[in-house]
């Protein structure tokens, strides 16, 4: 167990999130002996995925925000005469102003058991069984805080939180609904594209199917709800590491299918590929000229400087006023590819974003981006199954009182855990959040504000129901930030059939439930009542809401933390960006000053290319190459149509 961990490591990695993460896979693929521990019960931190009731048990504890309280209080004895403590914070501090809503019908939900949980006292005589499905569910340990009666039987992890190798072999949640999709992996080289079996897609009614919110919590486990709302760049950093490190075969992903703009109060699809131009009705035929010529002279613009020099003092908006474009096209330009500010981005830094979009098209499909299938939550997690394949120690619900400084050499020699035991270690990566208020005195911290939406529509009915769309909502006050949206559909793994899962997110000037609301107000009905206007009645209903500030960290000099010996490393949150460029840049940024000649997650040797001694027996290639990839498929494979892919796994069913 974990009171009985080693006393002794190469690296202590506290916190499981995005950047720890992948630092932690680099150190254990180049041979360091690592430690990687969390105080939370589920993997992931501010990066992580909930199921419905696992979410509604995250809220209930940001809410009551409940002190911890030391389970060893004796641990100061550990500590040396020539050594130092600097204890580590016991309360998340990074989010705040939660608020949730149900704008269903909140017909009786406290005897609804969501499906798959542990049973409780069987109900004789009740139908309550009917269109629970039947999935294969993973066993895991209850959850340790008390939760509502719908979500008291939470497992001890939110769907798809916790990595399989670093676990005992977890059979998660698949679904087995018939949908189309559009989804791709992450081959070993590059991305693996297979073809699936077509099926009839279903005929989308008139109206909405009507889901209430009983119908919500009992399938609760088909919903993944990212805390943080990011989108993979197909030639992005994150991209190019999944691939070079092989990580990529833990992972599925799903092509974003549209891209789609808010202007003069309706939702319209923004032409961005070749294709897509010269077969747009919107614009007309000189419209598509122009884009077609502005986007080509974006592609190379470094070699024509006599076009944009002149405008390196000017914003990208009054930049595009000078390329004869029509306001259509600038708009769709500067908020829909681009995706900038309007008054704060200089022409330079348009013109890159604008060259980075059009780079990424035509990778993996018509538009720049991949979803990871499960959520964004899924990430983390991949890296960290890299890190357990190469003996990385992983411990949850583990937390960290302090970290024991030598007084004459300045460099932190130790940590104490909750259990009193001492673990020394050379390096030392801490998340952000783990930081005590005293050492983060002069760090000055944004914030992001998110909400999370489930709907019973798209926000643009296509003859397709599903899509993976991401819009820009231009703020209506210039100065205010954009706010940007993504919508997932079923075949994402991310919420029910018949339902949206809707991400909000912006740079918060106040909380986020003022940031945001007014964009939901615009886009979506929030009326329970039945009788409502026409306008409303055409727009996607909400079903239930939650607002929720969360702290941006990223960015922070590390000089701006008082008194870190310089062998603790400290790793950000989530930034409020679209990619996950941050993440990554300081891993490797933070990897490389730890071990300047070691190569950052290289890609991990093939079974049939290792020499053993003769003195050693080879292991057998199923076990070394099935162990990290319990990641199952999806139990009825999702159907497509047209040129959609479905991913390659090998099959590790028990």
């Amino acid at each position: 167990m974990a009171d009985n961990l080693p006393s002794e490591f190469d690296v202590v990695v506290i916190g499981t999130g995005l950047p720890e993460s992948i630092i932690a896979a680099a150190c254990a693929r180049s041979g360091q002996r690592v430690l990687h521990v969390d105080s939370k019960n589920y993997y992931g931190g501010n990066w992580a995925s909930f199921s419905f009731s696992g979410l509604l048990s995250w809220i209930k504890e940001n809410q009551q925000k409940t002190d911890i309280s030391d389970e060893c209080e004796d641990w100061r004895k550990l500590i040396l005469e020539n050594e130092e403590v600097i204890s580590l914070s016991k309360k998340d501090k990074t989010i705040q102003h939660v608020e949730d809503f149900c704008f269903g019908d909140q017909d009786s939900a406290e005897d609804v058991e969501e499906a798959g949980a542990l049973p409780k006292l069987p109900v004789f005589g009740a139908s309550g069984a009917e269109g629970v499905a039947q999935e294969s569910e993973k066993e895991s340990p209850p959850v340790e805080s008390a939760l509502p009666e719908v979500e008291s039987q939470e497992p001890a992890k939110a769907t798809g939180t916790e990595p399989a190798s670093a676990t005992e072999g977890n059979d998660t949640e698949t679904t087995s609904e018939n949908e189309s999709s559009h989804s791709t992996a992450l081959g070993e080289s590059a991305l693996e594209l297979g073809k699936t079996e077509a099926a009839p897609s279903e005929i989308s009614a008139p109206e909405p199917k009507k889901i209430t919110y009983s119908q919500i919590v009992r399938e609760g486990r088909r919903f993944n709800i990212d805390l943080v709302s990011k989108l993979l760049y197909s030639r992005g950093l994150l991209i190019d590491l999944l691939i070079k490190s092989n990580v990529s075969r833990y992972a599925e992903f799903k092509n974003a299918t549209r891209i789609l703009a808010f202007r003069e109060g309706k939702v319209e699809q923004v032409p961005c590929s070749r294709a897509d131009v010269f077969n747009s009705r919107q614009l007309s035929m000189v419209e598509k000229r122009m884009l077609m010529k502005f986007l080509t002279f974006c592609l190379d613009y470094e070699q024509h400087p006599d076009e944009y020099q002149e405008y390196e003092n000017s914003t990208f908006a009054q930049f595009l006023r000078t390329r004869k474009l029509t306001p259509s096209l600038q708009h769709f330009i500067l908020h829909s590819i681009a995706m900038v500010s309007e008054t704060d981005c200089s022409a330079l830094e348009g013109l890159q974003a604008t060259k980075k979009f059009l780079q990424c098209l035509g990778r993996y499909g018509n538009t720049p981006f991949l979803f990871p299938l499960y959520g964004q939550g899924e990430i983390p997690q991949c890296f960290c199954r890299m890190c357990a394949v190469f003996g990385g120690i992983y411990c949850l619900r583990h937390s960290v009182q302090c970290l024991v400084v030598d007084k004459e050499s300045g460099r932190c020699k130790a940590v104490v855990d909750h259990f009193g035991q001492r673990i020394s270690a050379n390096y030392f990566i801490v998340e952000d959040s783990y930081l005590s208020e005293s050492i983060c005195t002069n760090v000055c911290y944004r914030q992001i504000s998110r909400a999370v939406l489930i709907t019973d529509q798209s926000v643009l009915n296509t003859d397709s129901e599903q899509q993976v769309s991401i819009l820009t909502v231009p703020p209506v006050d210039l100065g205010k930030p954009a706010v940007c949206v993504i919508e997932l559909c079923s075949s994402t793994m991310t919420c029910m059939k018949d339902t949206y899962l809707v991400h909000l997110t912006c740079p918060s000037t106040k909380t986020a439930r003022e940031d945001l609301e007014p964009v939901v107000q615009k886009l979506f009905n929030l009326n329970t009542e039945k009788e409502t206007e026409n306008e409303e009645q055409e727009k996607p209903r909400v079903l239930w809401a939650v607002y929720f500030n969360m702290r941006d960290s990223s960015g922070v000099d590390k000089n701006s933390y008082g008194g870190l010996p310089s062998n603790v490393y400290v790793c950000s949150g989530p930034d409020s960006a679209l990619g996950n460029d941050c993440a990554v840049k300081q891993a490797e940024t933070i990897f490389q000053e730890m071990f300047p000649t070691e190569e950052f997650c290289p890609a991990p040797p093939n079974p049939e290319d290792i020499i053993y001694d003769e003195d050693e027996i080879a292991p057998e290639e199923s076990g070394f190459s099935n162990a990290p990839d319990t990641k199952p498929e999806p139990s009825a494979e999702e159907s497509s149509s047209g040129d959609s892919s479905a991913v390659k796994k090998e099959d590790n069913e028990e």
